[in-house]
């Protein structure tokens, strides 16, 4: 890729980051739970459970952190999350083409200084200094 090209690239990234939703990070795992009452159906060797309950499980701070989430919110949850790892990919995409470009303008800049240098120029004028009795 050239310089234009991932200089564009980095700026539709950013746009898109710019347009990242409502995200929680973690996973969403349905659970069935036995209750323990010896006549209830959940009792039976073949029944799976009283469920699904839904469980929200992430880590913060070390900890793995879990919170029940409600049925009904299980699809709105389901796009948080999913808006969470496209905000993850954009990032990582971002950072890639962004060290990609620091280094296309890193040699750019050097083959630029190495083309002045063999015509025997500088791109900056020297400064001639005055000596210390004319400074005074």
């Amino acid at each position: 890729m050239g310089l234009e090209e991932l200089e564009r690239r980095q700026a539709e990234l950013k746009e898109r980051l710019s347009n990242v939703g409502d995200m929680r990070r973690g996973s969403l795992v349905a659970r069935y739970r036995k209750c323990g009452k010896a006549s209830c159906c959940c009792a039976e060797e073949q029944h799976a459970g009283h469920g699904p309950s839904l469980s929200l499980t992430w880590q913060a701070e070390g900890k793995t952190r879990t919170k029940i989430i409600p049925v009904e919110a299980a699809e709105h949850t389901k796009a948080q999350i999913t808006e969470f790892r496209r905000f993850r990919r954009l990032c990582r995409e971002l950072v890639e083409v962004s060290e990609r470009l620091c280094d296309a303008r890193l040699e750019s800049e050097q083959a630029e200084a190495q083309a002045t240098a063999k015509k025997g120029g500088s791109k900056k004028s020297s400064l001639r200094r005055s000596s210390r009795r004319l400074r005074r």
